[in-house]
């Protein structure tokens, strides 16, 4: 059921957006998407199934948009171009993404706060505490599956080193075409310099200003963004001495 499922996790980001997870509760959720509990019991298997579906799909959005910004900027093959303008694209998705959604922000950095679910952990682990959805005064809820496997297949939720990996590497095959193969190490190297500089960023913004109430990401708008304008302008100065200083050592 793609619809119903869609559904159910829109009601529960939009539940974790108005409280802690801890006090989101399934029949609430099943109830704001307009299904029953037992459609959602069947879609997830658990609190823990939906909480990991949830953060797999948020992470995945993510990672769409920095192919997208990606792509956008991208040189055309055999020309390198501005080199730096998809990386700084890349990154401000990234900033801004971080700061709209704390589902994104914590798989980024892996700081899991106190109103989000507990760090995910893979489907064989034990369940961790706060992911059940218990009846009042404690017991499970009758007649509720408490805890089921998670779907066969499904592998670990990416974690922080593996977004920025994967950050690398879709940057890196963004501008290969118009990289000679000798420099592409060096491209890879000024990839992950350009992710962990916006993930330093994300983690520890040096200004903060009045954030926005958790939501999803805003459209592009006029007004400026001095925090994304920062982490653009860092990206892109290091980006530039990372690629220039490659240039100029190959012509010595």
């Amino acid at each position: 059921m793609p619809a119903a499922r869609e559904s159910l996790l829109d009601a529960a980001y939009t539940a974790l957006t108005e409280r802690p997870w801890t006090a989101v509760r399934m029949v609430e959720v099943a109830a704001a998407a307009g299904v029953s509990r037992q459609t959602l019991y069947n879609e997830f298997g658990s609190k823990e199934g939906l909480a990991r579906a949830l953060v797999r799909r948020e992470t995945d959005h993510y990672l769409a948009g920095v192919a997208r910004a990606l792509s956008r900027g991208a040189p055309a093959a055999g020309a390198r171009g501005d080199a730096a303008a998809p990386i700084v694209a890349a990154a401000a998705w990234t900033v801004r993404t971080a700061r709209a959604n704390p589902l994104v922000k914590a798989a980024l950095t892996g700081c899991w706060g106190d109103r989000l679910p507990p760090a995910p952990t893979g489907p064989g682990d034990p369940a961790p505490t706060g992911l059940t959805d218990p009846a009042p005064g404690g017991a499970p809820r009758p007649g509720v599956p408490a805890q089921r496997a998670a779907p066969p297949g499904e592998g670990p939720l990416p974690g922080p080193a593996e977004l920025v990996g994967r950050f690398c590497d879709q940057a890196v095959a963004a501008l290969r075409p118009g990289w000679p193969e000798e420099e592409l190490p060096a491209l890879g190297t000024a990839c992950e310099t350009a992710a962990r500089l916006t993930l330093s960023w994300v983690l520890a913004p040096p200004a903060p200003g009045a954030a926005p109430a958790p939501g999803r990401v805003p459209p592009q708008r006029a007004r400026r963004e001095p925090d994304t304008e920062a982490v653009s302008r860092l990206v892109r100065s290091a980006f530039a001495r990372m690629t220039a200083g490659t240039q100029a050592a190959d012509r010595s």
